[in-house]
């Protein structure tokens, strides 16, 4: 089959006194972010070069449609269909969801307290077929306080635009006017008269926070909030005693809140703590106090506490450690919750408030888990919680936890109906030394029976972006690989936060490289120690992680045998150029600001993975992107193949899948997700040779 060309038309593009040439700049077009919303507007030479490549991609991948299959089954025999969640106790109704064997979105349920006549409040598969929509995405689902109204948020593009419904539970019918272009968040008022939501603006940023008075025209919305700042996204939460609401407007990297009480007529929010550059912080209420989690003067995070917001006298209560990440607060009557997490790994705390004693909540044997509290119900006045947990090899375990007497019962457990036993598996956790002696911590889960002396495949996860944490938690999913003698090793690289604030900052700005060098020499480490060999090892990631992905592959393509990318940012120059697109001004702080700043221009021209496709071998690359994709536009993938096609000198594949009905998170459902994931293995196993074609 003949391999897809996307036509060349060269654009010299200059800033700061270099020039370069882009052969495919023209297929970004102007009004990007309306053809998101309508892709009819897309320009008809576009559409026919992605067809071409998802035709390619196809027949390149006919021989595994069979294993597609397989896989597909493998997964979703793992996943216990017919589920549901426990239940939290509201006021009048304990609320929970389900799923269904035949279902592919889940289903909100409630019953009064003392009946046993369940109420089903939503179905998602229900609400998508009267919509007669192929993407269906739900942004939030909430019930008022008087458990009367349902708010819900749908976007049926991928685009991210989100309409807001308000309906009547027991009638069934709207009660006020649908709102468009929202972030898709509902926050009801505690009288029920009113919502808040953040309304989008023309680029695809939430800046102003609205109130919608319930039965009343949309034109009449009070702003509550607006944020200046092209850079900052607002929202809005309710504090954890029900007496204010909070505004919180940040980046990525700064952040500043305001408050009003819950019972002001007129809400005028007032500002707690002027915003600092580099600060982040959030503040709640409860049992008249006010806690601070923020890391000024606490590179880490350290909670602070104050009784008076208009004369603030902050006191320690929390103070920072090095390289601990200090999580937030879980309030109850008795009790207060928080978290920690260092070098990859997170810990769970409860204070006595009577006696101020605090300890650690410990409730497994195992070192590598991810821990997670949650509250039972709304009335604060309890002793218990649900504490839960899942490592690499042990799927979910939550039990009911009495803080009190420390006694703890499981009341739910994750079901493989497929079957699986933790013991076939092993979870080791190394430590890389990097470029500059930094140690990397490392996640590996293979099965028993793999053999360590370089024979074995490898796939290896990164991210490395943001500040966000990659966690050793479960994935059936994983299984399908790590059954078949692939190795699955999360990198914990630096750019997230697993070693705390510091980590995070050593793999951002001018310090993004770090994250680049992590990941090559957490490869070459995996290869020294046997666990995999040089061009043996599948590289994956997504989005930033895809960014990661050119990154790496441009620098040491012959570590790998394949790479995965889905949604990647690859052509980062170009964007980060480009102020008009919805995340760029706000990733000023974590990427730079090429525009106005030469080093910061400099800096990422030198590994802006379009801007430094080489001609020379390249490993099999599997690419994947969505249409209506406004974080990582669609065009960025693209155009990184079509110069990939141009330059390389291999002839092993290059593959780029465009879904033309989903976003940035893919296709919606659960069988859309299962499908996407089954293709993308079929790739890795077709590679290395796992499946007979």
């Amino acid at each position: 089959m003949k391999i897809p060309q996307l036509k060349k038309k060269p654009e010299l593009k200059s800033c700061h006194n270099t020039t370069w040439e882009d052969n495919y700049s023209w297929i970004h077009q102007d009004n990007i972010l309306e053809v998101l919303k309508d892709s009819s507007k897309l320009l008809p030479d576009v559409r026919k070069y992605l067809e071409e490549e998802n035709n390619f991609t196809e027949h390149n991948l006919k021989d595994t449609k069979k294993y597609q299959k397989i896989l597909f089954d493998e997964i979703k025999g793992r996943i216990k269909l017919d589920d549901e969640s426990l239940k939290f106790k509201d006021k009048e109704y304990e609320y929970w969801t389900k799923t269904t064997a035949v279902g592919n979105y889940s289903i909100k349920l409630r019953k009064k307290i003392g009946s046993d006549t369940v109420e089903e409040l939503w179905n998602g598969d229900e609400e998508k077929e009267k919509l007669k929509t192929e993407y269906f995405g739900v942004g939030d689902l909430e019930v008022s306080y008087n458990d009367k109204l349902l708010g819900y948020s749908l976007d049926l593009k991928g685009s991210e635009y989100y309409t807001i419904y308000i309906r009547n539970i027991t009638s069934g019918k709207l009660v006020t006017e649908k709102i468009e272009e929202t972030s898709g968040s509902i926050t009801f008022s505690l009288d029920d008269q009113y919502f808040f939501y953040s309304k989008l603006d023309e680029f695809h940023r939430p800046r102003k926070i609205f109130r919608h008075k319930i039965g009343s025209s949309v034109k009449d919305d009070e702003l509550i909030f607006e944020e200046k700042s092209e850079a900052f996204t607002v929202g809005i939460s309710l504090s954890s005693d029900e007496k204010y609401f909070f505004i919180t407007t940040s980046d990525h990297n700064t952040s500043e809140q305001y408050y009003f009480e819950v019972t002001e007529k007129n809400p005028k929010p007032k500002l707690i703590i002027e915003r600092k550059k580099g600060v982040i912080y959030s503040v709640n209420s409860w049992d008249g106090y006010f806690y601070c989690h923020t890391n000024d003067d606490a590179e880490d995070f350290k909670i602070e506490r104050c009784d008076d917001l208009s004369n603030q006298k902050w006191e320690i209560y929390i103070a920072a450690k090095e390289e601990v990440l200090i999580g937030g607060l879980i309030f109850l009557n008795d009790w207060i919750i928080r978290g920690e997490k260092s070098n990859a790994l997170g810990k769970l705390f409860v204070r006595n408030k009577q006696t101020g004693i605090e300890e650690e909540l410990k409730f497994t044997d195992e070192s590598v888990i991810v821990p997670s509290v949650s509250l039972i119900q709304r009335n604060k006045n309890t002793d218990s919680v649900y504490l839960s947990y899942s490592s690499p090899k042990t799927p979910g375990k939550t039990y009911l936890y009495n803080l009190k007497t420390k006694e703890k019962k499981l009341v739910k457990e994750q079901e493989i109906p497929s079957g699986h036993n933790p013991d076939d598996y092993i979870v080791e956790r190394l430590e890389c030394p990097s470029h500059d002696g930094r140690l990397v911590p490392l996640t590996i889960t293979r099965h028993k029976k793999t053999k360590i002396n370089g024979s074995a495949n490898l796939l290896l996860y990164g991210y490395g972006s943001y500040g966000s944490s990659m966690t050793p938690d479960f994935s059936s999913t994983r299984l399908s690989l790590i059954d078949r003698d692939i190795i699955w090793v999360t990198a914990h690289i630096r750019g997230g936060m697993e070693k705390g604030m510091k980590w995070w900052k050593e793999g951002k700005l001018l310090n993004k490289k770090n994250t680049f060098e992590d990941y090559i020499h957490v490869a070459k480490f995996l290869i020294e120690k046997g666990y995999s060999s040089k061009g043996k090892i599948i590289g994956m990631g997504g989005s930033a992680g895809g960014l990661l992905m050119g990154a790496v592959v441009n620098q040491s393509p012959e570590l790998f045998l394949g790479i995965v990318m889905a949604v990647p940012f690859v052509d980062s120059l170009t964007t980060n150029l480009d102020h008009s697109l919805p995340l760029t001004v706000g990733e000023f702080d974590e990427f730079g600001n090429a525009k106005d700043k030469k080093d910061h221009f400099d800096y990422i021209y030198s590994y802006a993975p379009y801007n430094n496709i080489k001609k020379m071998d390249y490993p099999h690359m599997l690419i994947t992107t969505s249409l209506s994709d406004n974080r990582v536009l669609f065009d960025e993938p693209a155009k990184f193949t079509a110069k990939l096609r141009d330059l390389k000198t291999d002839n092993n594949l290059l593959l780029l899948k465009t879904e033309m009905n989903a976003g940035h998170g893919g296709k919606s459902g659960r069988d859309g997700a299962i499908e996407e994931i089954a293709f993308d293995y079929a790739f890795i196993l077709k590679i290395s040779k796992k499946i007979k074609i």
